[in-house]
């Protein structure tokens, strides 16, 4: 979604996984998770650097964005939201190992990217979009309506939580 949104408003893109990776970025590896552990300073510093040298507008595709982006360099910041259950599926079949997969479900019940932004932003930048069944080309639609001030932002439209016990299903998601 972050690649077809910065194509359709032709910004510049920056996934930080990536960054990491490329410039060597990295403090260590987690084996148990089995990914890499990123250098936030670092990183930081290097997307400061990216963000003054730019002429257009830079999309940062990443979980930890708001760790390392000054919330005064932000315009908008993009929570992009998703059932548990289609979460899972999603994770299972990149491979996720159950550490791994049982974190970020959590994350995800638990609105941890969605507070992230908020705690660090505020809630009138923060857009928080349910994609849930949904294609990318409609959300980039719908990313690009509330960046043109035709839609606004919004913020608690789901509750994967309150869902997940009312339906009793929270043991299902929730593992320690």
């Amino acid at each position: 979604m972050s690649k077809l949104l910065t194509s359709k408003i032709d910004a510049l893109y920056i996934n930080l996984a990536e960054l990491a990776r490329k410039e060597n970025l990295i403090l260590s590896a987690d084996k148990a998770r089995d990914t890499l552990i990123a250098d936030i300073g670092k990183i930081a510093q290097r997307v400061s650097q990216i963000l003054e040298s730019s002429e257009r507008y830079v999309v940062i595709d990443g979980h930890y964005a708001m760790d390392v982006v000054s919330p005064n360099n932000v315009h908008a910041v993009f929570v992009l939201r998703r059932t548990p259950e289609e979460l899972k599926k999603i994770l299972e079949s990149r491979g996720f190992r159950k550490e791994k997969l049982w974190e970020n479900l959590a994350a995800e019940i638990l609105d941890v990217c969605l507070w992230d932004a908020i705690s660090a932003c505020g809630s009138e930048k923060v857009c928080e979009i349910d994609i849930s069944s949904r294609n990318v080309e409609d959300t980039v639609k719908q990313m690009i309506s509330i960046l043109h001030g035709k839609e606004q932002c919004r913020v608690g439209i789901v509750d994967w939580l309150g869902k997940l016990e009312v339906e009793n299903r929270l043991h299902e998601f929730l593992r320690i």
